[in-house]
């Protein structure tokens, strides 16, 4: 195919499905660049999910290429999943925010696109690491323009050139990378995506039939017949255009008068805004409704109205039961991230008022935070991630959201999360209770304990495949090879003898043998302090110890 000048909507469409495409390819060789050899490699799969968002618009008929890269991004946007996930997003993003207005793009739009795209991706981390998928992407566009290729394929041959130098030279900026032996995880993902978008710019065939999609059964109209009662309202889902002779200012035009209306005949909102253009998706029983409303402000760029007894009646998906009528709003809600029974029932006892599946190696997006806000239906929502990798997309769902105060409260693991949600007294005003939660997680330790998936070397304790390790935040403190001995190396090696508690979360692995005779052993070695078993039931870790 010979080089084309311009990227267009269709092109478009088809570079993100085939990043997606190539990415898929590598998933596994990407969860596998893991500092820590433990078995939560998960970097691949949540930057796959992310790309597979905005890849499902592959097919898309849209000919403008401002209005289909907002699509793209919106839907990575509420897709991304984990850090590197988050970021990704952000660069596409702040790609789209470049491709405003421009129905294709030359290679110059794509210069001042791309760098666009690293601005974002940079704001997106309050404190940016280099070393990582952001120094490949600032480092790789930088170079890219600096070369002033003619076309968008020279461009982006040029990016991919300079990325793949820029992942080798990661552990060079990053201590953590050199001593483990690996590259960035995230960067080597974002050059295979890049790989695939080339791919796809020069038509080669990439087998964009492995790209999932939700499949669904063929409707049956029969199923809502004459004497049919509307039950579940309609799906209503609206594209509109902002209009400069119905707003008097686009820029500054708040999306929230929007939210306020719908809330007062729907609910599954979701109001996302970006320059003139405003994705609405909401439930509601009146559907003419909406549009009147909607027509104040601007066109319709697209309208999609479905009835919700139709899609219920014919899914081919379990469906989770249907909620019960709209619980009363509270003044504040708890929405917190875990992962086992045991786990999720410990939170639940504190206050958690909804539980959102997820953890290390399973994280989820900012979709599902956004879809627990509204369970919760609480005017202020504080949110738990529990996990380092969950902060970013938490704060991106609370970005998206606009029916609620969200208050993510950053707990980097599930010690954290328990020692704030102890503290929770909902009859505080919402910023000292942000102050109150935050500073409760200051005091305790939390170590999680696994199994090693590979021989290494890291902070000077020499490891074992199929030892047992234990770590405290990004430190390794301990190798042996029983998971009884590592708890007690451990807690002698955090002083376990100053503090007054430890609470052992045994994980599934946890073997029976070993949790029986737990209890005593800690009561032995440390007599004068309180050690209680609970069946966490979590993955991944044998044991989590919360100690305070």
């Amino acid at each position: 195919m010979s080089e084309q000048n311009k990227i267009d909507a269709q092109c478009y469409a088809k570079m993100i499905a085939g990043g997606a495409v190539n990415l898929k390819e590598h998933v596994q060789e990407i969860n596998d660049l893991n500092v820590f050899p433990i078995p939560d490699g998960d970097t691949g799969e949540n930057m796959l999910l992310t790309m597979l968002g905005g890849a499902k618009l592959q097919d898309s008929e849209e000919s403008d290429l401002s209005a289909i890269s907002r699509k793209i991004s919106n839907e990575m946007l509420l897709s991304a999943r984990g850090n590197s996930g988050v970021i990704l997003s952000q660069f596409f993003d702040g790609i789209t925010k470049g491709f405003y207005k421009v129905h294709d793009a030359d290679v110059e739009t794509l210069k001042s696109a791309f760098k666009l795209g690293v601005e974002q991706a940079y704001k997106s981390v309050m404190t940016p690491t280099e070393g990582t998928i952001l120094t490949v992407i600032r480092e790789a566009t930088q170079v890219a323009i600096d070369k002033n290729p003619s076309t968008p394929l020279a461009f982006l041959d040029e990016f991919l050139r300079e990325a793949k130098e820029s992942l080798k030279r990661t552990p060079q900026l990053l201590p953590v990378l050199k001593e483990a032996g690996v590259v960035d995880s995230g960067g080597a993902g974002l050059v295979y995506i890049v790989e695939g978008m080339k791919m796809a710019m020069l038509g080669k065939e990439i087998g964009t039939a492995i790209v999932q999609r939700e499949q669904t059964a063929e409707i049956d109209l029969d199923a809502f017949d004459e004497n049919s009662v509307l039950t579940f309202g309609y799906c209503t889902e609206v594209l509109l255009r902002l209009q400069t002779c119905k707003v008097e200012n686009i820029d500054t035009f708040s999306e929230r008068v929007i939210v306020d209306y719908l809330g007062t005949i729907g609910d599954s909102m979701v109001v996302v805004k970006n320059g003139s253009v405003v994705k609405i998706h909401v439930h509601t029983m009146t559907p003419d409704k909406v549009l009147a409303f909607l027509q104040q402000y601007g066109e319709f760029l697209k309208v999609k109205i479905e009835n919700m007894s139709l899609q219920h009646n014919n899914t081919i998906k379990e469906e989770k039961p249907k909620a019960e009528p709209p619980k009363e709003r509270k003044k504040i809600g708890v929405v917190s991230v875990a992962q086992g029974e045991g786990v999720k029932q410990m939170l639940m006892d504190l206050g958690a008022d909804y539980i959102v599946d997820g953890g290390q190696s399973m994280n989820p997006s900012a979709q599902d935070l956004m879809d627990a806000f509204d369970e919760v239906n609480a005017d202020t929502v504080f949110v738990y991630p529990n996990n380092g990798n969950i902060v970013l997309t938490a704060k991106q769902a609370k970005e998206l959201y606009g029916k609620s105060e969200i208050v993510v409260i950053e707990s980097k693991n599930i010690g954290q999360g328990y020692a704030s949600l102890s503290m929770l007294d909902p009859t505080m005003e919402v910023k000292a209770l942000e102050a109150e939660l935050t500073s409760a997680m200051e005091g305790v330790v939390t170590v999680e304990i696994t199994r090693a998936v590979r021989d290494t070397t890291l902070n000077g304790v020499n490891i074992e495949k199929d030892s047992y390790i234990s770590i405290v935040g990004k430190e390794i403190l301990s190798s042996t090879e029983s998971p009884i001995d590592t708890v007690v190396a451990t807690l002698e090696k955090i002083g376990f003898g100053d503090y007054c508690a430890c609470i052992v979360l045994c994980g599934a692995d946890a073997r029976e043998e070993d949790v029986g005779g737990l209890e005593a052993i800690i009561g032995s070695k440390f007599p004068n302090q309180e050690a209680y078993i609970v069946d966490g039931g979590q993955n991944v870790y044998n044991y989590i110890l919360i100690v305070s």
